[in-house]
């Protein structure tokens, strides 16, 4: 079974969030001691994830859960995630919670393990790692769902890698091969990774001593240039393909000798849809 991400106290804050003073609605009706069961089941094809946290939510709520579909799991329409016994109070106080997350989170896993899949060309895959743009509040489901999916992390934070942007080189009054002197003598165990915005950029760095050349935004034809310049001078440094990288085009950066794909589109991505059956169930809990 996948770990979880959220922490127990994480995920009361969700249940928490939802119903802050009871669940008006089944508190009227007055059915919530009734015996009763919750189904989720994928309504399209998806990468399930998230499933572990829902299922743990509905045990939070008092609930029993079953688990049928770990984090990573490939599911076909209909295939089954997990079932939920206990009462209709408990069930539908993390119901609803626990839906929006799996649908959320799938809806990353899905879109990465898409691309993951298309980064090929002629029988070379590559590796796909995505960025660190995550919502705000959601870094850790979203590098759950990435990472299930088959994805790597680029990057986490700013804590534990050197990338040199353009805008940290504004600040700088020194020629490139200054500053990866400088890089390297501070800091000899990391890679140097400098984001570039044009073929000719691209070259200096390499010149300079950069490990990784970070393409933003280029165009395969444009990756496929810088590669013929890199591998004409008999350089060492890595290509990374990043921005705009999607799985409609990851073959085309693979084709045109990317070393690996950075992007961050997973984490825009459409929730995938759950659909849930929640009703009675026959005798006592």
């Amino acid at each position: 079974m996948q770990e979880r991400a959220l922490s127990d106290s994480a995920l009361w804050q969700l249940l928490a969030d939802d119903v802050p003073a009871g669940d008006l609605t089944t508190l009227s009706l007055g059915i919530g001691a009734g015996a009763a069961h919750a189904h989720f089941n994928a309504r399209r094809a998806m990468t399930v994830c998230g499933t572990e946290e829902a299922a743990r939510m509905f045990e939070l709520a008092g609930a029993r859960a079953e688990l049928l579909a770990p984090s990573g799991s490939a599911l076909a329409a209909g295939d089954p995630i997990l079932v939920a016994h206990g009462t209709a109070a408990q069930l539908h106080r993390a119901w609803k919670a626990s839906q929006i997350l799996v649908e959320w989170a799938s809806g990353i896993a899905t879109s990465a393990a898409a691309i993951v899949a298309a980064a090929v060309h002629e029988g070379r895959r590559l590796p796909v790692a995505c960025t660190r743009k995550t919502a705000p509040g959601a870094k850790a489901m979203s590098v759950k769902a990435v990472r299930c999916a088959g994805a790597r992390l680029h990057r986490l934070g700013l804590s534990e890698s050197i990338l040199v942007f353009a805008e940290h080189r504004a600040f700088l009054a020194e020629a490139p091969a200054e500053t990866i002197a400088r890089l390297r003598a501070q800091e000899p165990e990391k890679k140097l990774v400098v984001e570039v915005a044009d073929p000719a950029e691209a070259l200096l760095w390499a010149r300079a001593g950069a490990d990784v050349l970070q393409l933003e935004k280029f165009t395969p034809a444009a990756v496929a240039e810088t590669r013929r310049l890199i591998d004409a001078d008999g350089l060492p440094a890595s290509i990374a393909a990043a921005g705009g990288v999607k799985a409609d085009n990851a073959a085309a950066y693979v084709a045109a000798g990317a070393d690996f794909l950075v992007t961050s589109a997973p984490y825009s991505a459409p929730p995938a849809d759950v659909a849930v059956r929640l009703g009675p169930s026959a005798g006592a809990l």
